[in-house]
C-alpha cells in the first residue's frame, strides 16, 4: 500500500472511531419529550440578521428568528437528501477497495438519513407551535435531481461547503447564544457532532475526485459549481419571499409596504449569508477550493459569486 493511501485509510478509520463514540438517537438524546418554547429565539442574530431590522420590536425579531429557524432546519433536511444519495454512489467506488473507507462512507450515509428524519421531526414540532400558513418552497426531490445531474466534483464541492459552514454556524453563532431555544440548540449540537466527521470525509473524497480530472473536465466542473450556486440562490430568493410574507401574516399588525420590503431584503441577505457566503468565506473551504483551481478558474467562480457574497 502506498504511503498516501495508508495515511488516508487512517483518516477514514478515525472518522469511524469517532462516529461510533458519539452516536446518538433522535428521541432519546435530542428531543427527550420536549416541545419548542415560543419565548425563545431559534436562530441567533448572527444568522437571522433580525436585529438589523430597525422597524421590528424585540418580540417581532424573535418571531422572525423562529420562522427562519424553521426554514434553517428544513434546508438541512433538503440538502441531506442529495448528499446521502451522492455519498451512496461514491461508497460503491470503495466497495472492492479500501474497506475502511467503505465503512466510513456507509456510516456517513446512514447518519445523513438519520439527520433527514431529525429535521422532519423538527418541522412537525415547529408546526405544532406556529400558526398555519408557513411554506417551505423548494421541493427536495426536484432540488436533488438538479444537483445530482451535475459533475461529481461540483457536487462534492457543494457538499464540502455545506458541511463546513454547519461547523462555523454552530461554533460561532448557535453555541454561544444563551437566548436560543434549548431544544433547537440541542438539535444543532448533535447535528454538529456528526457533521464534523462528514466534513473530513468530504475533503478526502473531493480531493480524490479532483486528482482524477483533466484540465478540461475541471473547467466543466467549475461551470457546474457556478450553476449549482445560482440554483441555490434562486431557491433562497423564493423562500425569503415566502418567509417574509408569512411573518407579515402572523406578526399581529399590518406592515407598511416599506417595512415588508425591508424585512424581505434582510431575510434574503441572511439566507445568502447562511447558505452561500459564510461557507465561501471560511478559509478551510476557500483555501481548498483555490488550491484546486488555476487563476482563470478561480476568477470565474468568484466573479459569479461577487454579488451574492457582497
Amino acid at each position: 500500500m502506498h504511503v498516501f493511501e495508508s495515511v488516508n485509510t487512517q483518516r477514514y478509520a478515525k472518522c469511524i472511531e469517532v462516529s461510533k463514540r458519539i452516536r446518538w438517537d433522535i428521541e432519546r438524546d435530542v428531543i427527550r419529550g420536549r416541545e419548542f418554547d415560543a419565548d425563545h429565539k431559534f436562530l441567533p442574530d448572527g444568522l437571522s440578521f433580525a436585529a438589523r431590522i430597525d422597524s421590528l420590536n424585540g418580540g417581532e425579531r424573535r418571531l422572525l428568528s423562529q420562522i427562519q429557524g424553521r426554514t434553517y432546519a428544513n434546508m438541512f433536511g433538503l440538502v441531506e437528501r442529495f448528499i446521502s444519495a451522492k455519498m451512496l454512489d461514491i461508497t460503491r467506488e470503495h466497495a472492492l477497495g479500501d474497506q475502511t473507507a467503505f465503512e466510513a462512507l456507509i456510516r456517513f450515509t446512514d447518519e445523513e438519513l438519520k439527520h433527514q428524519r431529525l429535521f422532519r421531526r423538527i418541522e412537525l414540532l415547529a408546526a405544532e407551535q406556529m400558526p398555519d400558513g408557513y411554506r417551505f418552497v423548494p421541493e427536495p426531490n426536484d432540488v436533488a435531481d438538479f444537483v445530482l445531474g451535475k459533475s461529481t466534483w461540483a457536487v462534492l464541492a457543494l457538499t464540502c461547503h455545506i458541511e463546513i459552514f454547519t461547523q462555523v454556524h454552530y461554533r460561532q453563532s448557535i453555541e454561544p447564544d444563551q437566548q436560543l431555544s434549548p431544544l433547537y440548540k440541542d438539535v444543532f449540537f448533535f447535528h454538529w457532532k456528526e457533521e464534523s466527521q462528514h466534513a473530513l470525509i468530504d475533503e478526502l473524497e473531493w480531493t480524490r475526485e479532483n486528482e482524477r480530472l483533466s484540465d478540461e473536465e475541471r473547467d466543466a466542473a467549475v461551470d457546474d459549481l457556478i450553476a449549482l450556486v445560482a440554483g441555490i440562490d434562486a431557491n433562497l430568493q423564493r423562500q425569503a419571499k415566502a418567509d417574509a410574507g408569512y411573518f407579515g401574516a402572523i406578526c399581529g399588525r399590518v406592515l407598511t409596504a416599506a417595512e415588508s420590503s425591508e424585512i424581505e431584503s434582510h431575510v434574503l441577505d441572511a439566507y445568502r449569508w447562511q447558505y452561500i457566503a459564510s461557507g465561501i468565506k471560511e478559509p478551510r473551504f476557500a483555501d481548498m477550493l483555490a488550491g484546486m483551481l488555476d487563476k482563470r478558474q478561480s476568477k470565474r467562480v468568484f466573479d459569479a459569486l461577487a454579488s451574492i457574497i457582497h
